[in-house]
Protein backbone atom coordinates (compact mmCIF):
# COMPACT_ATOMS: atom_id res chain seq x y z
CA UNK A 1 0.00 0.00 0.00
CA UNK A 2 2.90 2.37 0.78
CA UNK A 3 4.95 3.04 -2.37
CA UNK A 4 8.43 4.53 -2.73
CA UNK A 5 9.60 7.50 -4.83
CA UNK A 6 6.23 8.42 -6.34
CA UNK A 7 5.86 11.43 -8.66
CA UNK A 8 3.49 14.09 -7.31
CA UNK A 9 3.18 15.96 -10.61
CA UNK A 10 -0.38 14.74 -11.23
CA UNK A 11 -1.32 15.26 -7.57
CA UNK A 12 -0.71 19.03 -7.49
CA UNK A 13 -2.61 21.45 -9.74
CA UNK A 14 0.53 23.54 -10.31
CA UNK A 15 1.86 20.47 -12.13
CA UNK A 16 5.28 20.88 -10.47
CA UNK A 17 7.61 17.93 -11.03
CA UNK A 18 8.45 16.69 -7.56
CA UNK A 19 8.38 13.29 -5.89
CA UNK A 20 7.45 11.88 -2.49
CA UNK A 21 9.89 9.57 -0.76
CA UNK A 22 6.86 7.51 0.34
CA UNK A 23 3.25 7.66 -0.87
CA UNK A 24 -0.07 6.01 0.04
CA UNK A 25 -3.68 6.54 -1.01
CA UNK A 26 -6.57 5.80 1.37
CA UNK A 27 -10.04 4.87 0.09
CA UNK A 28 -11.61 4.51 3.57
CA UNK A 29 -11.00 5.08 7.27
CA UNK A 30 -9.46 1.64 7.84
CA UNK A 31 -6.85 2.28 5.15
CA UNK A 32 -6.05 5.64 6.78
CA UNK A 33 -5.46 3.86 10.11
CA UNK A 34 -3.28 1.20 8.46
CA UNK A 35 -1.03 3.92 7.07
CA UNK A 36 -0.83 6.17 10.14
CA UNK A 37 -0.07 3.20 12.41
CA UNK A 38 2.80 2.05 10.17
CA UNK A 39 6.47 2.49 11.03
CA UNK A 40 6.94 4.48 7.82
CA UNK A 41 4.37 7.06 8.90
CA UNK A 42 5.61 7.33 12.48
CA UNK A 43 9.28 7.70 11.49
CA UNK A 44 8.88 10.27 8.71
CA UNK A 45 7.48 13.75 8.17
CA UNK A 46 3.97 13.43 6.77
CA UNK A 47 1.66 15.39 4.53
CA UNK A 48 -2.08 14.80 4.04
CA UNK A 49 -3.03 15.58 0.45
CA UNK A 50 -6.49 16.06 -1.01
CA UNK A 51 -7.00 17.54 -4.47
CA UNK A 52 -3.56 19.19 -4.42
CA UNK A 53 -5.11 22.51 -5.43
CA UNK A 54 -3.80 24.55 -2.54
CA UNK A 55 -0.16 23.48 -2.37
CA UNK A 56 3.08 24.59 -3.95
CA UNK A 57 5.93 22.10 -3.76
CA UNK A 58 9.31 23.83 -3.84
CA UNK A 59 11.24 20.53 -3.57
CA UNK A 60 10.78 16.76 -3.29
CA UNK A 61 8.87 15.71 -0.16
CA UNK A 62 11.30 13.80 2.06
CA UNK A 63 8.63 11.93 3.97
CA UNK A 64 5.29 10.19 3.44
CA UNK A 65 2.37 11.70 1.52
CA UNK A 66 -1.06 10.26 2.38
CA UNK A 67 -3.69 11.10 -0.21
CA UNK A 68 -7.26 11.22 1.09
CA UNK A 69 -9.45 9.55 -1.53
CA UNK A 70 -12.47 8.64 0.66
CA UNK A 71 -15.61 8.73 -1.50
CA UNK A 72 -19.37 8.60 -0.96
CA UNK A 73 -22.39 10.90 -0.61
CA UNK A 74 -25.22 9.84 1.73
CA UNK A 75 -28.36 11.55 3.01
CA UNK A 76 -28.45 11.58 6.82
CA UNK A 77 -31.67 13.50 7.35
CA UNK A 78 -34.28 15.01 5.05
CA UNK A 79 -37.33 17.26 5.44
CA UNK A 80 -39.51 18.95 2.80
CA UNK A 81 -37.35 22.08 3.07
CA UNK A 82 -33.82 20.81 3.83
CA UNK A 83 -31.37 17.93 3.65
CA UNK A 84 -28.32 16.91 5.70
CA UNK A 85 -25.75 15.12 3.58
CA UNK A 86 -22.50 13.36 4.59
CA UNK A 87 -19.70 13.40 2.03
CA UNK A 88 -16.34 11.62 1.75
CA UNK A 89 -13.35 13.92 2.20
CA UNK A 90 -11.79 12.71 -1.06
CA UNK A 91 -14.78 13.64 -3.23
CA UNK A 92 -13.92 16.31 -5.81
CA UNK A 93 -15.58 19.53 -4.60
CA UNK A 94 -17.06 20.63 -7.94
CA UNK A 95 -18.49 17.13 -8.55
CA UNK A 96 -20.23 17.40 -5.17
CA UNK A 97 -21.66 20.82 -6.16
CA UNK A 98 -23.05 19.34 -9.39
CA UNK A 99 -24.48 16.37 -7.46
CA UNK A 100 -26.33 18.82 -5.15
CA UNK A 101 -27.74 20.74 -8.11
CA UNK A 102 -28.98 17.50 -9.73
CA UNK A 103 -30.78 16.58 -6.51
CA UNK A 104 -32.33 20.01 -5.89
CA UNK A 105 -30.18 20.82 -2.86
CA UNK A 106 -29.25 24.50 -2.69
CA UNK A 107 -26.52 26.43 -0.91
CA UNK A 108 -23.25 25.51 -2.64
CA UNK A 109 -23.99 26.71 -6.21
CA UNK A 110 -21.95 29.92 -5.68
CA UNK A 111 -18.95 27.69 -4.89
CA UNK A 112 -18.99 26.01 -8.32
CA UNK A 113 -15.69 25.21 -10.01
CA UNK A 114 -13.55 25.79 -6.91
CA UNK A 115 -10.70 23.29 -7.26
CA UNK A 116 -9.89 20.77 -4.56
CA UNK A 117 -11.64 18.16 -2.44
CA UNK A 118 -14.52 18.15 0.05
CA UNK A 119 -12.12 17.44 2.93
CA UNK A 120 -10.22 20.66 2.26
CA UNK A 121 -13.38 22.80 2.08
CA UNK A 122 -13.81 23.39 5.84
CA UNK A 123 -10.06 23.49 6.41
CA UNK A 124 -9.80 26.48 4.05
CA UNK A 125 -13.35 27.70 4.72
CA UNK A 126 -13.54 28.05 0.95
CA UNK A 127 -15.63 30.90 -0.37
CA UNK A 128 -16.68 32.71 -3.52
CA UNK A 129 -19.31 35.21 -4.67
CA UNK A 130 -20.64 36.06 -1.22
CA UNK A 131 -20.83 32.49 0.17
CA UNK A 132 -18.42 30.63 2.46
CA UNK A 133 -18.56 26.94 3.28
CA UNK A 134 -19.29 27.68 6.95
CA UNK A 135 -22.79 28.88 5.92
CA UNK A 136 -23.76 25.31 4.90
CA UNK A 137 -21.43 23.39 7.24
CA UNK A 138 -22.99 21.01 9.80
CA UNK A 139 -20.08 18.96 11.18
CA UNK A 140 -17.02 16.99 10.15
CA UNK A 141 -15.32 13.76 11.11
CA UNK A 142 -11.55 13.81 11.40
CA UNK A 143 -9.08 11.02 12.13
CA UNK A 144 -6.44 11.95 14.70
CA UNK A 145 -3.10 11.06 13.15
CA UNK A 146 -1.53 10.02 16.46
CA UNK A 147 -4.32 7.84 17.88
CA UNK A 148 -6.42 6.85 14.84
CA UNK A 149 -9.55 7.96 16.73
CA UNK A 150 -12.39 9.74 14.95
CA UNK A 151 -13.22 13.13 16.46
CA UNK A 152 -16.27 15.22 15.55
CA UNK A 153 -16.17 18.99 15.05
CA UNK A 154 -19.17 21.32 14.77
CA UNK A 155 -19.05 24.85 13.36
CA UNK A 156 -17.87 26.56 16.54
CA UNK A 157 -15.23 23.85 17.10
CA UNK A 158 -13.77 24.66 13.66
CA UNK A 159 -13.19 28.32 14.57
CA UNK A 160 -13.89 29.48 11.02
CA UNK A 161 -12.40 32.72 9.73
CA UNK A 162 -11.66 34.24 6.34
CA UNK A 163 -10.07 31.34 4.40
CA UNK A 164 -9.18 29.94 7.78
CA UNK A 165 -10.08 27.33 10.40
CA UNK A 166 -8.56 25.64 13.44
CA UNK A 167 -7.05 23.04 11.07
CA UNK A 168 -4.80 25.68 9.49
CA UNK A 169 -3.32 26.88 12.78
CA UNK A 170 -3.88 25.34 16.23
CA UNK A 171 -4.56 21.81 14.91
CA UNK A 172 -2.45 21.98 11.74
CA UNK A 173 -1.05 18.58 10.78
CA UNK A 174 -2.93 16.72 13.54
CA UNK A 175 -5.94 15.38 11.62
CA UNK A 176 -7.15 13.94 8.33
CA UNK A 177 -10.68 15.18 7.56
CA UNK A 178 -12.42 11.98 6.51
CA UNK A 179 -16.04 13.10 6.03
CA UNK A 180 -17.92 16.40 6.02
CA UNK A 181 -21.66 16.86 6.69
CA UNK A 182 -23.54 19.78 5.13
CA UNK A 183 -27.03 21.17 5.74
CA UNK A 184 -28.55 22.29 2.44
CA UNK A 185 -31.84 23.91 1.55
CA UNK A 186 -34.56 22.91 -0.88
CA UNK A 187 -35.96 26.46 -0.90
CA UNK A 188 -35.25 28.67 -3.90
CA UNK A 189 -33.36 31.47 -2.15
CA UNK A 190 -30.19 32.36 -4.03
CA UNK A 191 -27.36 34.80 -3.39
CA UNK A 192 -26.72 36.72 -6.60
CA UNK A 193 -25.78 40.12 -5.18
CA UNK A 194 -22.01 39.58 -5.17
CA UNK A 195 -19.70 40.25 -8.09
CA UNK A 196 -21.04 39.93 -11.61
CA UNK A 197 -23.53 37.08 -11.07
CA UNK A 198 -26.65 39.18 -11.69
CA UNK A 199 -25.15 40.70 -14.83
CA UNK A 200 -24.05 37.27 -16.10
CA UNK A 201 -27.55 35.82 -15.51
CA UNK A 202 -29.00 38.71 -17.50
CA UNK A 203 -26.60 38.09 -20.39
CA UNK A 204 -27.52 34.41 -20.29
CA UNK A 205 -31.20 35.36 -20.62
CA UNK A 206 -32.21 33.60 -17.39
CA UNK A 207 -35.83 34.40 -16.53
CA UNK A 208 -36.38 32.18 -13.48
CA UNK A 209 -33.63 31.62 -10.95
CA UNK A 210 -32.38 28.14 -10.12
CA UNK A 211 -29.28 26.66 -8.52
CA UNK A 212 -28.19 25.41 -11.93
CA UNK A 213 -28.53 28.88 -13.47
CA UNK A 214 -26.50 30.46 -10.65
CA UNK A 215 -23.89 27.70 -10.96
CA UNK A 216 -23.65 28.18 -14.73
CA UNK A 217 -23.20 31.93 -14.24
CA UNK A 218 -20.45 31.39 -11.67
CA UNK A 219 -18.72 28.85 -13.95
CA UNK A 220 -18.86 31.29 -16.89
CA UNK A 221 -17.38 34.11 -14.78
CA UNK A 222 -14.63 31.90 -13.35
CA UNK A 223 -13.72 30.46 -16.75
CA UNK A 224 -13.49 33.95 -18.24
CA UNK A 225 -10.99 35.03 -15.56
CA UNK A 226 -9.19 31.94 -14.32
CA UNK A 227 -7.01 29.41 -16.16
CA UNK A 228 -8.02 25.74 -16.16
CA UNK A 229 -5.38 23.80 -14.13
CA UNK A 230 -5.64 20.99 -16.71
CA UNK A 231 -4.29 23.41 -19.31
CA UNK A 232 -2.11 25.82 -17.28
CA UNK A 233 -0.70 24.82 -13.90
CA UNK A 234 -2.08 26.99 -11.08
CA UNK A 235 -3.72 26.84 -7.66
CA UNK A 236 -6.41 29.46 -8.16
CA UNK A 237 -6.02 32.50 -5.91
CA UNK A 238 -2.46 32.48 -4.59
CA UNK A 239 -3.00 35.38 -2.15
CA UNK A 240 -5.69 36.26 0.38
CA UNK A 241 -7.56 39.56 0.18
CA UNK A 242 -5.99 41.56 3.05
CA UNK A 243 -8.22 42.95 5.81
CA UNK A 244 -7.01 46.32 7.11
CA UNK A 245 -8.11 48.96 9.61
CA UNK A 246 -10.31 51.77 8.31
CA UNK A 247 -7.45 54.25 8.89
CA UNK A 248 -5.10 52.32 6.59
CA UNK A 249 -7.85 52.04 3.98
CA UNK A 250 -8.49 55.81 4.18
CA UNK A 251 -4.79 56.50 3.68
CA UNK A 252 -4.64 54.22 0.60
CA UNK A 253 -7.86 55.71 -0.78
CA UNK A 254 -6.37 59.18 -0.40
CA UNK A 255 -3.50 58.17 -2.69
CA UNK A 256 -5.46 55.78 -4.90
CA UNK A 257 -9.13 56.91 -5.06
CA UNK A 258 -10.07 53.97 -7.31
CA UNK A 259 -8.96 51.31 -4.77
CA UNK A 260 -11.28 48.26 -4.75
CA UNK A 261 -12.44 47.32 -1.24
CA UNK A 262 -15.39 45.92 0.71
CA UNK A 263 -16.56 46.42 4.28
CA UNK A 264 -15.32 43.66 6.59
CA UNK A 265 -17.25 44.93 9.64
CA UNK A 266 -15.94 46.25 12.97
CA UNK A 267 -14.10 49.18 11.39
CA UNK A 268 -12.23 46.94 8.96
CA UNK A 269 -12.02 46.91 5.17
CA UNK A 270 -11.15 44.01 2.85
CA UNK A 271 -8.92 45.13 -0.01
CA UNK A 272 -8.94 43.30 -3.36
CA UNK A 273 -5.49 41.70 -3.52
CA UNK A 274 -5.84 41.28 -7.29
CA UNK A 275 -6.30 45.05 -7.69
CA UNK A 276 -3.24 45.79 -5.53
CA UNK A 277 -1.08 43.36 -7.53
CA UNK A 278 -2.39 44.75 -10.82
CA UNK A 279 -1.65 48.34 -9.75
CA UNK A 280 1.89 47.32 -8.80
CA UNK A 281 2.40 46.22 -12.41
CA UNK A 282 2.51 42.45 -11.95
CA UNK A 283 -0.52 41.35 -13.98
CA UNK A 284 0.62 39.34 -17.02
CA UNK A 285 4.31 39.39 -16.05
CA UNK A 286 6.01 36.29 -17.48
CA UNK A 287 9.37 34.84 -16.46
CA UNK A 288 10.18 32.13 -18.96
CA UNK A 289 7.77 29.28 -18.23
CA UNK A 290 5.96 30.81 -15.23
CA UNK A 291 4.42 34.12 -14.19
CA UNK A 292 1.29 36.05 -13.19
CA UNK A 293 -1.84 35.26 -15.19
CA UNK A 294 -2.73 37.87 -17.78
CA UNK A 295 -6.44 38.00 -16.83
CA UNK A 296 -6.25 37.62 -13.05
CA UNK A 297 -3.36 39.04 -11.04
CA UNK A 298 -4.23 36.84 -8.03
CA UNK A 299 -3.21 33.73 -9.96
CA UNK A 300 0.38 32.57 -10.39
CA UNK A 301 0.87 30.09 -13.24
CA UNK A 302 3.21 27.34 -14.42
CA UNK A 303 3.18 27.29 -18.22
CA UNK A 304 5.05 24.00 -18.13
CA UNK A 305 8.26 22.82 -16.52
CA UNK A 306 8.63 25.61 -13.95
CA UNK A 307 10.16 24.78 -10.58
CA UNK A 308 8.10 25.40 -7.46
CA UNK A 309 10.95 27.43 -5.98
CA UNK A 310 10.78 29.82 -8.95
CA UNK A 311 7.06 30.38 -8.42
CA UNK A 312 7.65 30.86 -4.69
CA UNK A 313 10.38 33.45 -5.33
CA UNK A 314 8.02 35.33 -7.66
CA UNK A 315 5.37 35.39 -4.91
CA UNK A 316 7.99 36.79 -2.52
CA UNK A 317 8.79 39.60 -4.96
CA UNK A 318 5.07 40.42 -5.22
CA UNK A 319 4.65 40.49 -1.41
CA UNK A 320 7.59 42.90 -1.06
CA UNK A 321 6.34 45.07 -3.91
CA UNK A 322 2.83 45.44 -2.43
CA UNK A 323 4.22 46.27 1.00
CA UNK A 324 6.50 48.92 -0.51
CA UNK A 325 3.78 50.54 -2.65
CA UNK A 326 0.74 50.34 -0.33
CA UNK A 327 2.12 49.51 3.13
CA UNK A 328 -0.05 46.37 3.13
CA UNK A 329 1.18 42.86 3.99
CA UNK A 330 -0.32 40.21 1.71
CA UNK A 331 -0.60 36.59 2.85
CA UNK A 332 -0.31 33.51 0.67
CA UNK A 333 -3.46 31.40 0.53
CA UNK A 334 -1.44 28.45 -0.78
CA UNK A 335 0.48 26.08 1.52
CA UNK A 336 4.19 25.92 0.73
CA UNK A 337 6.22 22.68 1.02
Amino acid sequence: MIKKNVSLQTFNTFGVKVAAKLFAQAENEDQVRNVIQSDEFRKHDNLILGGGSNVLFTKDFDGIVLRNHIQGVEVIEETPSSVVVRVGGGVVWHEFVLYCIEHGWNGVENLSLIPGSVGASPMQNIGAYGVEVETVFHELEAIHLQTGEIHYFNGSDCNFGYRDSIFKNKLKGEYLISRVTFQLSKDNHFNISYGAIEQELEQMGVKSLSARAVSNAVIAIRQSKLPDPKEIGNSGSFFKNPIVDQAIYNKIKGQFPEVVAYSAGEGKMKLAAGWLIDQAGWKGVTRGNYGVHKKQALVLVNYGGAKGKEIYNLSEEILNSIHEKFGVSLEREVNIY
